[in-house]
């Protein structure tokens, strides 16, 4: 059985092949830091679906529903 080497992952931010332990998976602090910048800036973002502007609860999600009785 032949040991092999992980591939190698290149830089997410200039692409570079060459990831150096501390920053990983960056190249570098300066990928770290344009990463990190990007995140704060809001550049990078989730997609969420947003319910429409008349939806409503079903009854049976309301507040008022004591399904679970007072709990001690």
């Amino acid at each position: 059985m032949t040991e092999s080497s992980p591939k190698p992952v290149p830089c997410p931010i200039c692409k570079e092949n060459d990831s150096a332990q501390p920053y990983k998976p960056f190249c570098s602090a300066r990928c770290a830091n344009v990463d990190l910048h990007r995140w704060l800036g809001g550049h990078y973002s989730v997609p969420a679906v947003e319910p429409p502007d008349n939806f409503s609860e079903p009854d049976h999600l309301s507040e008022d529903d004591d399904t679970f009785g007072d709990i001690h």
